[in-house]
């Protein structure tokens, strides 16, 4: 399935959960929680590797993810400021691939996408301090923000670093808890990149000014 027809069906109703059943080798060590087997360690083996952690994680990560994508676009859209585009841009650019990542993990391990994000989780001010959707990090709805200019530009950077302060938590929850090699190296990604936009976002409202 495409990403275009999968985030259809999302929006049209969500996935039906499909089920399939984990063959294991009867002979072999059992999975270790940090990823590790006593198998002859193949890629297929280690993506069929995976425990609630991952699931949660890329559950929720997918539609956080939308949710920076919808910012992204309005920044690249109203931005007064090239920098702020060129950052909407790279994380547009960043993410749009992540999803397709997990949503592929979720359809291999035969679970269903997250339902309660909606496109992007744009569930203002649920108080879920876990990240879920843009809970966290977009206290305001666009709508409410400047139609263009400096203030907006200001208003945008606020909310994304919030969003990505949300992100970087979740990251952290999957790489101590997570056991598929695969979602736990792209969590650590995940840290790293929006920590470092974090404080070039941090760095250009220092610039901006009030």
């Amino acid at each position: 399935m495409t990403r275009t027809s999968t985030r259809l069906v999302r929006l049209t109703g969500g996935l039906m959960a499909a089920v399939v059943v984990l063959a294991g080798c009867s002979d072999t060590a059992e999975t270790s929680a940090t990823g590790s087997t006593a198998t002859d360690g193949s890629s297929a083996d280690q993506s069929a590797e995976f425990n609630d952690a991952d699931v949660a994680f890329a559950q929720e990560m997918i539609p956080h993810h939308e949710g920076a994508l919808m910012m992204s676009a309005v920044a690249i859209d109203r931005a007064s400021d090239p920098r702020v585009v060129d950052l909407a841009e790279r994380i547009e650019a960043g993410q749009d691939p992540e999803i397709d990542l997990m949503t592929g993990w979720l359809e291999e391990w035969g679970q269903p996408l997250e339902e309660s994000g909606h496109m992007g989780g744009m569930d203002h001010g649920s108080g879920d301090t876990g990240g879920m959707g843009m809970d966290g990090g977009m206290s305001m709805d666009m709508e409410d923000m400047p139609a263009t200019g400096r203030d907006f530009d200001r208003m945008w950077l606020d909310a994304m670093i919030e969003h990505h302060e949300g992100a970087v938590e979740m990251a952290q929850t999957e790489i101590e808890d997570g056991r598929n090699p695969g979602a736990v190296d792209l969590a650590r990604s995940i840290s790293e990149i929006q920590k470092q936009e974090i404080e070039e976002m941090r760095q250009l409202l220092t610039e901006l000014g009030d």
